[in-house]
């Protein structure tokens, strides 16, 4: 074989392996069978007592779970703190919790969801010098905490609160009278939990004497009912308190229990007559806390600081004229004073107020809005925090003085930037990712900001995505109708050629405050769309009006309106690509999941003839059937605002439906009920219009279980390769 003949052969070769390489294709089994899984650093607790930190490994060989201690400064390996294979009472760890001296763990074991926050578990205390378990409780609890002194443990049970003593390892009733459906102790109901976003309604003081907890009385919120097909002969049904928008809410009370005389008095916090509890919180003072007080109408909040022996005090007051961002990121310092965030200048930003709660100085400034609180370092008297000041589609971690000086970038890679400090400060594992890089972790040295060591990499990943050849997602700025910019993203095929024309995919969620365009590393649905762009077509996302991190005026303008701004932008965006010489503008589609359902919907109604097909999957379908707390923040309730509820209810607008629309709900969707849906599709019948359902028996909001997200995914794929 001479050398030009061995040149060709290998040329050919060549053009054979790329054509095999380029013909890789992103399959639905593949998003959700763990393909394409990063590698994380599973539970990772930042120590408070050493410079260290912990991680939950699972070994395969002997299908054990471990807690495994490591030094923050040099990322080595201490110790096995706990590993299952010596406890026969432990079948692996779902999360574990510390005592507050670090010499005993909490182990959570068999754990069962109850909605999206809240479960039950097993729970189990293990003293790490000697290795001695002991099970907390005889039946499955929820929300074990440790007192500050590490001798007791508060959980509740059944609707009511106990305290486990550590030391006789008896346990004690705090209340007695909790009831399913009427009275709930020390546990938020569905309507906090869901919108609220926490669970354990109750805190010890500081000197571990007293409980604080809240008590929510049900009983003449409504209920809702969800019939649970199963596997039986007969269904049955699922009954909670679900308070829709304009109906009651829980009556909601403050409780302080003091152990010591096994009492417990009532604390007023306010006039108002319907009012939220949005956080519970101790102080570093022995015998206090703070509540953030807000108005049903969420226009005002009030910081409460609560003493154990029942007086009051307003220490801040927060108003905004549409709502009031509810956060986690209040701190107090050692001098009593605190920080506290706010966006009355326009932008999310941090402030410091004296123990008074006089204001004493702002501390970060500028048109961008923090998006998260690290905390304080008394010693270098600096606040750590991350925001989007480089962009709002990315994410960066700052250190800056308590002056709102010396401020240092921490994080110089674009993308999104997260940390979790060591408790000095001195080090922080570093955890970054991009649209083009998947996550990483590593350590860094806070002051220097070197890299001292990478801890995980996805490098395997990187290399397994090489033959799928995937396209990039260009991140762009769209204008809308007032001249407004909107972040945007488009992703096209690999192959993608100028001169010919692909038909266009919108995605969007909407929500308010919500952010879809964000430069970070692929979720599930983005591999979905990539596989869209395999079989030709072109996916595109915008955020419009009623978004994040663009500042409160633009976040808020969809104030008393929900759906009318937003739907107005996603009609000009569509329009917009419609217009570019690449997109088939007769071949739109849009579709969405939740509020984005609420919007696909929407959209395909309102602007029908710019929208061929749209799906959408679990829909809000009328405000009206939502709940309070969320649906008031933005709505106000129904007997003020009717028209801000029906003008943009897709129910009210489906006469105007001429293109292919697919509703999809699951029937045990607690949160979006799947009342919308039915409302939805009966509205649509008696207009005599033709559509598309797919109903999922016995799935939650999140429709998913065995091979379901499998199935749903291909039926969406199979759609719009039929419809668009």
């Amino acid at each position: 074989m001479n050398k030009k003949t061995t040149l060709l052969l290998w040329s050919i070769f060549g053009l054979w392996s790329a054509l095999l390489l380029a013909q890789k294709n992103i399959t639905v089994e593949e998003i959700y069978n763990g393909t394409f899984r990063t590698k994380n650093m599973e539970q990772l607790h930042s120590m408070k007592n050493s410079n260290q930190y912990t991680v939950l490994q699972f070994d395969r060989n002997s299908r054990s779970s471990k807690i495994v201690l490591f030094d923050f400064a040099t990322l080595k390996e201490v110790k096995t703190l706990v590993d299952t294979k010596n406890f026969s009472e432990l079948k692996g760890i779902d999360a574990y919790t510390f005592n507050p001296s670090e010499t005993g763990v909490l182990i959570a074991n068999n754990t069962e969801s109850i909605y999206r926050h809240s479960s039950v578990a097993d729970y189990f205390y293990i003293d790490l010098a000697t290795q001695k378990i002991e099970k907390i409780a005889a039946y499955k609890i929820q929300e074990p905490t440790f007192s500050p002194d590490g001798t007791k443990i508060a959980y509740a049970y059944q609707n009511n609160l106990y305290w486990f003593d550590l030391n006789t390892k008896q346990t004690t009733a705090i209340t007695t009278n909790g009831k399913k459906n009427h009275l709930i102790n020390g546990i938020t109901d569905w309507v906090y939990e869901e919108e609220f976003g926490y669970v354990r309604a109750f805190q010890w003081s500081n000197n571990s004497q007293h409980l604080a907890y809240i008590s929510f009385d049900e009983t003449e919120v409504p209920e809702f009912s969800m019939d649970v097909y199963g596997t039986g002969l007969y269904p049955t049904q699922e009954v909670f308190k679900y308070p829709k928008a304009g109906e009651k809410n829980a009556i909601v009370s403050l409780q302080l229990f003091t152990l010591a005389n096994q009492q417990t008095k009532k604390i007023p916090l306010t006039n108002e007559s319907d009012y939220y509890i949005a956080r519970l919180q101790a102080t570093n003072q022995p015998e206090q806390w703070v509540m953030q007080v807000l108005n049903r109408h969420q226009t005002q909040l009030k910081l409460v600081a609560v003493q154990a022996n029942g007086s009051t005090k307003v220490l801040h007051t927060e108003t905004d004229k549409a709502y009031v961002d509810v956060h986690d990121y209040l701190t107090f310092l050692p001098d009593h004073s605190f920080i506290w965030a706010s966006e009355k200048d326009g932008w999310m930003h941090l402030y410091h107020h004296d123990a008074n709660g006089k204001l004493h100085k702002q501390i970060t400034k500028g048109n961008w809005d923090v998006t998260d609180y690290y905390g304080y370092d008394a010693k270098s008297k600096a606040i750590f925090y991350q925001s989007v000041e480089r962009g709002s589609t990315k994410r960066h971690v700052y250190a800056i003085g308590m002056d709102g000086k010396k401020k240092r970038l921490l994080t110089p890679k674009t993308g999104n930037n997260k940390a979790k400090f060591s408790p000095n400060f001195s080090h922080f594992i570093w955890t970054h990712s991009s649209a083009t890089e998947p996550t990483n972790f590593a350590l860094v040295d806070t002051k220097s900001g070197k890299l001292i060591q990478t801890i995980v990499e996805n490098s395997d990943l990187t290399q397994k995505l090489q033959a799928y050849q995937l396209p990039v997602k260009e991140f762009i700025t769209v204008n809308n109708a007032l001249g407004q910019p909107m972040n945007a993203y488009i992703i096209k095929p690999k192959d993608f050629n100028p001169n010919k024309k692909y038909p266009l995919l919108l995605f969007q969620y909407s929500g308010p405050g919500s952010q879809q365009v964000n430069d970070q590393w692929l979720n599930s649905n983005d591999y979905w769309h990539m596989m869209l762009t395999q079989k030709g077509y072109i996916v595109a996302c915008v955020d419009g009006r009623g978004t994040g991190y663009l500042g409160r005026d633009f976040k808020k303008v969809t104030q008393l309106q929900l759906g009318k701004y937003e739907v107005e932008d996603q009609i000009f965006a569509a329009k917009y690509f419609g217009n570019q010489s690449y997109i088939d503008a007769s071949r739109i589609g849009i579709w969405g999941w939740s509020y984005g359902g609420f919007m696909s919907s929407n959209c395909l109604l309102q602007g029908n003839d710019v929208f061929k097909m749209a799906i959408a999957v679990a829909p809000v379908t009328n405000w009206r059937f939502y709940d309070t707390i969320y649906t008031e923040r933005y709505m106000q309730t129904p007997q003020e605002n009717a028209s801000g509820y029906d003008d943009n209810s897709p129910i009210n607008h489906v006469q105007k439906l001429k293109g292919k629309y697919l509703i999809i709900h699951g029937t045990a969707d607690d949160n979006v009920h799947v009342q919308n849906a039915m409302r939805m599709i009966r509205a649509l019948q008696l207009a005599g219009k033709d559509f598309d359902q797919a109903i999922y028996p016995d799935t939650n909001h999140g429709i998913y279980g065995g091979k379901i997200r499998i199935q749903l995914y291909q039926k969406m794929t199979d759609y719009i390769l039929t419809n668009l």
